[in-house]
């Protein structure tokens, strides 16, 4: 286990409406706002969306399980925001659901809004991570670097 501590900076409240790529705007802000640590809680609902639901097989690197959706659901979600090669990354497990029929992984590709989500982004300072590739593990867990000055 490796870990940092920090601190809440900035705070967002953040509507992502009709026909926007959720995950495309996460992007843009932070992109636009510098944020380069964070984590966030979502909630509404989604067009269509596609979710990796666990590995194929338990071993390393995973070969995902894809699953999707095309017939608007209601979504509840918790992610993070870091960097990897200079870019913010998005991290976001979710839960969809239209009547009984509920999904839940981790939110990829395409994320169109339907209707309206409300997002609600905590900025982390005085963390100094970024997402690394790990070719061994199949993708790029936090790394946390070392802040000047600090212990």
């Amino acid at each position: 286990m490796e870990y940092a501590k920090g601190r809440i900076g900035r705070v967002f409240t953040v509507r992502v409406d009709h026909g926007d790529d959720l995950i495309l705007e996460l992007i843009k802000l932070a992109e636009l706002e510098k944020i380069e640590s964070a984590v966030f809680m979502l909630l509404g609902a989604l067009k269509e969306g596609k979710l990796v639901t666990g590995p194929k097989e338990n071993r390393r690197p995973p070969e995902p399980v894809w699953t999707g959706f095309n017939d608007a659901r209601e979504i509840l979600g918790i992610g993070d925001i870091f960097q990897e090669d200079g870019r913010p990354k998005i991290h976001l497990h979710a839960g969809t659901a239209r009547e009984d029929d509920v999904k839940l992984g981790c939110l990829r590709g395409e994320s169109e809004v339907f209707m309206v989500v409300e997002v609600f982004i905590f900025e982390l300072e005085g963390i100094s991570a970024r997402r690394t590739m790990d070719a061994e593990q199949g993708f790029a867990p936090i790394s946390f670097m070392q802040i000047p000055g600090k212990e």
